[in-house]
């Protein structure tokens, strides 16, 4: 048991920070320009499709990716500049029906240029393979995106913690018309951080492409995620984002993990198995809940 606990939780460790390279540049695009953009999900399953096409063609994952990121970025500052920037000064509900009706767009293109079935996206060669890890046997792909994973949220903490560009994300998520009087470009620093955001949904969506199918759609599932993440971490934290990311991603994880366990004691195995991953789900909307009962801003708000 505490072998399949701890194997578990690398992997919603792994979840998690996959969660946060969505949540990440979806929670600067809402806390800096108060701009709700559904269409974050179709970022991450353009950047899997570019991946996938591109690694096939190259025959190099790293390849792949870095086609992706960049891919997506440009799509990113596009979009950014023909289209959202009309929306900031427009109500939620204008925003919702804009970036929605681009959710559609994006899987009707991308049905169009790859076709409606689901591509193929091999990991590694060398990390095909499973590796030991702490006395169990434990996949090396998984922890490359552990790797990955770190590594991009202490980049992101050093950007806006460190930098003379993270005092303007931090000025502009905290008071824009503030930062604006002083002096920050909110306007290109919000296409800058779009395109950062979009390359980081990019990587995601590559990296979690060998684990996942990538198809039309994949987007949409993920995207509420990353939502009930910044929601729990508080709107315009990266800080809350990491947090809220690995808690989405643990809980998630070992509830799918331990509730078909635990049920199938008092039930039938039939049942655990197809209520331990509901009820698995259903925690996640709890926390969600709790949190917005109990904190409403968040963990880390950063209008604080």
């Amino acid at each position: 048991m505490t072998q399949l606990i701890l194997e578990q939780m690398l992997n919603g460790l792994q979840f998690g920070l996959m969660l946060f390279l969505l949540a990440a540049g979806l929670t600067l695009v809402f806390g800096i320009m108060d701009m709700v953009n559904l269409s974050h999900g179709s970022l991450y399953m353009g950047g899997a499709y570019f991946g996938a096409a591109a690694a096939e063609a190259s025959g190099s994952f790293l390849l792949g990716m870095a086609a992706a990121m960049l891919g997506m970025a440009a799509v990113g500052v596009i979009l950014e500049i023909l289209l959202l920037r009309r929306l900031y000064q427009r109500d939620h509900l204008a925003q919702v029906l804009a970036t929605f009706a681009l959710i559609l767009i994006a899987n009707d293109a991308v049905r169009m240029i790859w076709g409606p079935q689901p591509l193929l996206l091999n990991p590694p060669a060398a990390l095909a393979g499973p590796v030991e890890l702490f006395g169990f046997i434990y996949p090396a792909y998984r922890l490359l995106i552990i790797g990955v994973g770190l590594a991009v949220a202490i980049f992101l903490y050093l950007l806006v913690s460190h930098t003379r560009a993270g005092m303007w994300v931090r000025a502009g998520a905290a008071n824009r018309a503030m930062a604006e009087a002083l002096g920050v470009n909110v306007r290109q620093l919000f296409t800058v951080i779009f395109a950062l955001g979009a390359a980081l949904a990019a990587a995601a969506g590559v990296l979690l492409g060998p684990l996942l199918a990538v198809q039309v759609g994949m987007g949409e599932n993920i995207l509420i995620l990353a939502f009930v993440v910044i929601v729990i971490g508080g709107i315009g934290s990266i800080r809350g984002a990491l947090v809220g990311s690995l808690l989405v991603g643990i809980v998630d994880t070992l509830g799918r993990a331990l509730l078909p366990t635990l049920l199938r004691a008092t039930t039938s195995p039939e049942v655990a198995a197809h209520l331990g991953p509901a009820l698995a789900s259903i925690m996640i909307y709890l926390l969600m809940a709790g949190m917005l009962f109990w904190r409403p801003q968040g963990l880390f708000p950063a209008r604080s």
